[in-house]
Formats: structure tokens, sequence, C-alpha cells
């Protein structure tokens, strides 16, 4: 019994094959002959990308609308740039060609070259105030704990979604003259000279206040998009720096910052072009006074156009500040294109 039972044992194996061929239907079916191969088809859920036109005729609404409110008033002001059309031309309406001396006439002008160089320091002072308590303000974001975290978005977002009239009124409030809250701490502080002091005498404290003012609507959109960006990077990475003994200072350079270099490229692109290119803040602010010592170079074009009746002067600083934008904006274009080729 015990060499028949070892037997039936030992050729359990051996018959497994062919008991493998009464195996029933629901089981595996043996694999192909050699040299056969299998044709894997698409889940028929699945359908391919569209092709022929369907795409063009999909983006053609967009691209209409972009035409339409974009594209033709550019064509436009280009060609207004090249006319003269001041209070004459204006009321009868003619049409006076005169070539480029828009533009030679500005370029020969040195209060246009102030205007100039005083919107990029505006800008670059805005922008990089901007983005470097933006970036802080998104950290600690990252830090604090929900209640925390909650009461500052909260902050962060009113002061996004204060429309920039009633902003610009506040901040007149704060810093008038005679009951203005910036005199009174000043006083309460012990500095004298502050009784009426006026906060708007000079070009460059009005532009003092107005970038304030910028710094303080622009910093949620850094602080918010930065704390999104910092929930991407894994906790592994911190936790491998702080055995490396990096300091706090260390691990955003070299754990936050090669992260999120995406970030900080488009934002400040984007940054860039939203303070370049403000206007409401700085003509309400103080109507690019005073003696037009705080004008940049968008309110620059509207006092020449509408306040001096100088149109097609107008409209060639307006195609000159688009031209210097594009220059501007060239660094980060590359910046930009590399970065996709190294994905």
């Amino acid at each position: 019994m015990t060499v028949d039972s070892q037997g039936a044992a030992a050729a359990a194996p051996q018959d497994a094959p062919g008991r493998a061929a009464k195996t029933p239907k629901t089981q595996a079916t043996p694999p192909s002959p050699s040299g056969s191969k299998e044709v894997l088809q698409p889940p028929r859920g699945r359908r391919s990308l569209p092709g022929g036109v369907l795409p063009y005729l999909l983006v053609t609404p967009a691209l209409v609308s972009m035409a339409a409110l974009l594209l033709y008033p550019l064509i436009r002001n280009l060609f207004l740039s090249f006319q003269q059309v001041d209070r004459k031309e204006f009321i009868t309406r003619e049409t006076v060609w005169i070539g480029l001396d828009n533009y030679t006439k500005l370029l020969g002008d040195s209060d246009f070259w102030t205007v100039v160089v005083r919107s990029a320091v505006f800008t670059a002072v805005n922008v990089f105030l901007v983005m470097a308590i933006g970036t802080g303000i998104g950290l600690l974001l990252n830090r604090l704990g929900k209640k925390m975290r909650l009461v500052l978005s909260l902050a962060l977002m009113l002061a996004w979604a204060m429309p920039v009239i009633a902003a610009v009124t506040i901040f007149q409030w704060l810093f008038n003259e005679q009951f203005g809250v910036a005199n009174w701490v000043m006083r309460t502080l012990g500095f004298s000279g502050y009784e009426q002091h006026n906060w708007f005498e000079t070009g460059l404290s009005t532009l003092t206040i107005i970038t304030v003012l910028l710094v303080w609507q622009s910093i949620p959109f850094v602080a918010l998009n930065m704390y999104a960006g910092l929930t991407t990077i894994g906790t592994e990475l911190y936790e491998a720096a702080k055995m490396d003994g990096a300091n706090g200072w260390r691990t955003f350079w070299a754990v936050v910052f090669p992260n999120l270099k995406p970030f900080f490229m488009i934002t400040t692109f984007l940054e860039i072009i939203w303070i370049f290119k403000a206007f409401a803040q700085v003509y309400a602010m103080n109507a690019g006074g005073p003696d037009r010592a705080s004008e940049t170079l968008p309110v620059f074009a509207y006092i020449e156009g509408v306040g001096q009746f100088h149109y097609g002067l107008a409209a060639a600083i307006s195609v000159l500040t688009i031209v210097m934008l594009l220059a501007a904006m060239s660094f980060y274009f590359r910046l930009i294109l590399k970065q996709e080729e190294q994905l």
C-alpha cells in the first residue's frame, strides 16, 4: 500500500497534462502555436482622436472671438499710429497720413524716454516684491495648520476680489493729508512734520503708494498658486533634505525651486505683463500727477490721446509699448521653449 501510494503520488504530476485537457472551459486557453501572433484590438469603448477638419471647427469660435476683440483693434491702432489725428482731424473725420513722424517724434522726445525708464523700474520693483512676498506666504500656507491656513486663504481671496477702484479709494483715504490713517500713525510713533502731510506731493511718493497697492492686490495670486504647487512635492524629498542636514533656505533652493521652476517662470511672466500694463491703479490714484511725474506708459498714452487730443501719437505710444513688452519677454519665451524641449 505504501509503495503504491507513493507511486500514485509520484505519477500525479505526469498525469496532470492529461487531466488539464479535461478542465472546464472557463480556464485559460493554451497559448497559440509558435509563429502566430495575436493582434491586440483597442477596447470598443474608446475612440480614436478626431481627424480632418473637426479640430479646426472646434477652435474656430475662439479664434473668431479673439480676432474680433483683439486682432482688429490692434491692426486699427497700428494704422492710426501712421496718421495725424489731432483735434481738427478728429472733428472733420479727415485722414492725414504722415508715415513715421509720430514714431520719430516720440523717439526724439526726452519725456518719452523718462516715462520708459520709470515704467521699467516700476515694473521691476513691483514684480520682485510680489514674487518674494507671495512665495514667502505660499511657504507659510504650506506649514500652517488647517484652521489658520483657511483664515489666511480667505484673507488672501478677499484682497484679490477687491475691485480696483474701491481699493484705490481706500488707499486714498489711508493717505489723506487731513484725516488719513498714515499721518496719524506717523504722529503716534513720534515723527514730526505729519500734521497734514501730502503723500501725493511728489511722483516718487505717489508711485510708492501705488506700488504698495499693486503688491497687495497681486500677492494672493502668487501665494495661492505657490501653495498649490507645494502640495505636488513629495514629503520624501523634504525628509531626504532634512537627513542631509539642509536648513530651510537650502531646502528651498535644492527641493522647492527645482520642482516648481515652471511655476516661477510662468508666474513671473504673467506678473510682468500685469504690472507693466497697469492703468487703473496709476491713473485713478493721482491721474499721473503731480505734473505728470507718476505716469507710466499706459497712462502716458491715455493722457496724450484723450487729454491732449493727440490720438495718432497715443497710438504710436501703445505700439511701442507692445514692442518693448515683447522684447522684454523674449527672454522668458526662450526659457519656456527650452524647458519644453527638455521634457
